[in-house]
């Protein structure tokens, strides 16, 4: 999942050119003298990135074990550092670390994930898997989704060891693998097999993040409270078939298209829930007037059509008004001189979280309207409930800090668009929260995409904040001025 959220992002599929790869605009901010802490963040940063660990062709153990080589070299008891998966999965390993503190209270557990989508070679500029700085930009695959977090992460436990800082809870740091895909979830492993490494009173995950403005500066920092769910359903026709010169009028090609085309042309109904509604109004106050006025308008009614209208205009706002379902695959046909005995197309949808997977297929079925096409899905109806309140403490010291880093701008809870790993944890418990002082322009990062890409000085922003937020939640020390 990109840490950036609520950002789609439109790739061609065509290649192009290496020259139009190349970044356009510099990114301004890099230090150009590093302290120990950025030295040492910067190492951890590159020996994660440039460790292949996508799905099928890569290893996320042989990731977690040099992160684990670390902190032994950093003197964590060898029961604190475990590496636990399941044993027919060699290179699916999760990595959990628990910092000792004084027992006051529930752990806070630190998420990220260093599974990474697959990246070819002859897609990208430069290798993927080597990580580059230029031009104020750190490039390769995982830079920005999700190694970023996890070396962040990793940097301050160590950091916070070598400091002799002891808090007042245990911080637990996991590090998993198979978030982007694969069939081996470190979090759904632990959760079912070790839920007591992994145990605590919330977490801190990716999904959150700073939005930058067109001249560079922050506009709003969010915290992830919530996520659309990820669905998918398989639409299926059959028939007999027959030969091509005798058409018949019930063509299953025909039969899937006209289905296809009812749902592209249905808009779900705009669903807000208790992380949305205060998104809109806290976004409000740093947009441009004609959006501002909408999101103020959507508030006090979701029915407003000319509002929703307007914010729909915009991609990021887009898809955090409502559920949505869009055709991603096609399959179908056997012969071209033959007509078709099967077809299926792959429909995904992500559900706002107020509603289940269960009612959006009744939706579906209900716009097709056709007793040819079967609608069918493996997927059981996701469990973690509606959106709740953000930790009070975690929300305060975020906008206490943001407030001294970050020029003083709004701290606005936020739904992902796109699913991370805090969905599993909600629905086990443990509620989840995507905060990172890690600040981007939209869609600059071209997570999942090629020649991935995360501003230099938003990383050690991000590693400053971080430092700072779980040493003022986990305690104690001292109020953030």
């Amino acid at each position: 999942m990109s840490r950036r959220i609520a950002l789609g992002l439109l790739l061609s599929t065509a290649p192009i050119p290496v020259a139009a790869q190349s970044i356009l605009r510099p990114a301004p901010g890099a230090p150009t003298t590093l302290t120990p802490a950025q030295q040492a963040a910067r190492a951890v940063y590159e020996e994660m990135v440039e460790i292949n660990t996508a799905d099928s062709v890569g290893s996320v153990t042989k990731s977690a074990e040099a992160v684990a080589a670390r902190f032994r070299a950093a003197g964590f008891p060898t029961a604190d550092i475990q590496l636990v998966g399941p044993a027919d999965k060699p290179a699916k390993q999760n990595l959990v670390v628990r910092y000792r503190g004084k027992g006051a209270g529930k752990p806070i557990l630190l998420l990220a994930h260093l599974d990474v989508v697959q990246a070819k070679r002859s897609d990208w500029a430069s290798d993927p898997f080597e990580m580059r700085e230029e031009s104020g930009y750190f490039i390769g695959r995982g830079v920005a989704d999700d190694k970023s977090m996890a070396a962040i992460l990793t940097a301050n436990l160590l950091r916070y060891k070598q400091e002799g800082w002891v808090p007042e809870r245990d911080l637990i740091l996991a590090l998993t693998a198979d978030e982007e895909g694969g069939n081996t979830n470190g979090v759904s492993w632990l959760i079912e097999h070790r839920r007591e490494l992994i145990d605590a009173e919330y977490a801190i995950n990716e999904g959150g993040g700073g939005t930058l403005g067109p001249n560079d500066e922050p506009l709003f920092h969010s915290i992830q409270a919530a996520e659309k769910v990820y669905h998918d359903f398989t639409l299926t026709v059959r028939n007999t078939g027959g030969h091509s010169s005798v058409p018949r009028k019930d063509n299953a090609i025909y039969s899937l298209a006209a289905a296809l085309l009812r749902i592209q042309q249905y808009t779900f109904p705009v669903e807000l829930n208790d992380v949305t509604r205060p998104f809109f109004e806290q976004t409000a106050k740093v947009e441009i007037p004609s959006l501002a006025a909408a999101m103020r308008a959507i508030v006090a009614n979701p029915g407003d059509t000319a509002a929703a209208r307007i914010i729909s205009t915009d991609p990021r706002y887009a898809s955090m008004l409502r559920t949505t379902c869009v055709a991603t695959m096609l399959e179908g046909g056997h012969a071209p001189n033959a007509l078709p005995q099967f077809v299926k197309a792959n429909v995904n949808c992500r559900i706002a979280p107020t509603s289940t997977g269960s009612q959006v297929k009744a939706v579906l079925q209900r716009l097709v309207n056709d007793s040819s096409v079967a609608i069918a899905t493996d997927r059981p109806d996701r469990r973690d409930g509606a959106p709740t309140p953000i930790n009070a403490s975690l929300l305060r010291a975020t906008t206490q800090l943001t407030a001294a880093m970050f020029k003083g701008v709004p701290v606005i809870p936020t739904m992902s668009t796109g699913a991370t790993d805090g969905y599993r944890l909600r629905a086990a418990g443990i509620p989840t929260y995507g905060v990172s002082g890690i600040f981007s322009a939209a869609g600059e990062t071209n997570a999942h995409g090629r020649d991935e890409k995360l501003r230099v000085k938003s990383f050690y922003d991000g590693l400053e904040f971080l430092y700072l937020l779980v040493k003022q939640v986990a305690g104690p020390t001292k109020p953030i001025s």
